[in-house]
């Protein structure tokens, strides 16, 4: 975790030195710096996007007014702490689930033998936090809205019902309860369903390509729009993309992949060859590439997995996609 680190007093600067310390010994990259009042702005807009986690050593109206002006959304804001100048309390003002303040807070209070003040409904209950839950298990929030009415539900006693499309490993806490039909958590990597649930996806889809030289990330990204509307499954699903290593230098490709933010990894025709399966084989692919199928092997291959839709071709390029091996963890592990 990228952690940044501010004071305003030569105590607070001595605290932050050793919290600093404490931090990087942990394994979390820290910087710390001491400034006034009219640098502070400066500051703030500068770690804000960039840090997963702004600790401001002072009062808690100084870090309240700095930050007011980037909040943007509880999905993408980073943690924000205060710590008191002498460490009797940390108090995690922003993103207390999605972004990790209450954890980091607890982590923080530990190292500094303080007190961590936690406010929120459902820790401050000893209710299960959905959203904290979906971060540790590296789950993507599509309808983050929807946290509130699940919150809400557990917090008022009642049960939540839950659909998973993956196998279940551990007992679910106390309120949640499988329901198939009425429910208002979904696991899922496909689009249909009740939309009014909050929906958590997994990223565990490898999309495999096979193209003609010179295509655009344009057409590639017409493509595989095309192909996850006809799938029904989530973009937020898709983890990485797969091809031949004859195409590990296409531009195109490259730079739907940069684009997207997904990684891109190529294989021989000998390990696509190697892949178990019934694949869409074409003589012609063969002949050109060295393997009957490119985009449905790299996808398998790529993914660890199980195909999930066939070759599905046009305008020169062909995608597939493959499913990795996923398991729903109620688990503290």
């Amino acid at each position: 975790m990228k952690i940044g680190l501010i004071s305003f007093t030569a105590g607070g600067y001595n605290l932050g030195v050793r919290l600093c310390g404490s931090l990087e010994a942990a394994g979390h990259e820290a910087g710390l710096v001491r400034c006034g009042d009219e640098q502070l702005g400066v500051w703030t807009a500068e770690h804000f996007p960039g840090d997963n986690a702004l600790i401001f050593i002072g009062a808690a109206g100084i870090a309240v007014r700095a930050v007011a002006p980037h909040v943007k959304s509880k999905t993408s804001d980073p943690a924000v702490l205060v710590v008191d100048d002498n460490a009797h309390f940390v108090v995690p003002l922003l993103s207390g689930h999605i972004g990790g303040a209450n954890e980091l807070a607890g982590a923080v209070a530990k190292l500094l033998e303080a007190i961590p003040v936690i406010t929120t409904a459902t820790d401050g209950g000893g209710i299960f936090a959905v959203d904290t839950w979906a971060v540790k298990q590296g789950l993507r929030i599509i309808n983050p809205e929807r946290i509130k009415r699940v919150s809400a539900l557990l917090l008022a006693g009642e049960t939540v019902g839950y659909r998973s499309l993956f196998p279940v490993v551990g007992t679910p806490p106390d309120g949640l309860i499988e329901n198939t039909k009425k429910y208002d958590l979904s696991i899922t990597f496909k689009t249909k369903g009740n939309p009014l649930a909050l929906r958590l996806v997994p990223p565990i889809l490898t999309l495999g390509v096979g193209c003609r030289k010179g295509v655009t990330a344009e057409e590639l990204e017409r493509g595989f729009a095309m192909l996850l509307s006809k799938a029904s499954f989530y973009r937020e699903a898709v983890v990485q993309v797969c091809s031949i290593d004859l195409k590990a230098e296409e531009p195109g490709l490259l730079e739907f992949c940069r684009a997207n933010g997904f990684p891109f990894k190529t294989f021989s025709s000998a390990q696509l060859n190697a892949v178990k399966g019934n694949f869409t084989a074409s003589e012609f692919v063969r002949k050109t590439t060295g393997t009957d199928n490119v985009c449905e092997r790299s996808a398998v291959l790529g993914s660890g997995g199980t195909l999930l839709t066939r070759k599905d071709a046009g305008n020169g390029m062909t995608m597939a996609f493959a499913m990795a091996p996923y398991w729903v963890r109620f688990t503290e592990e």
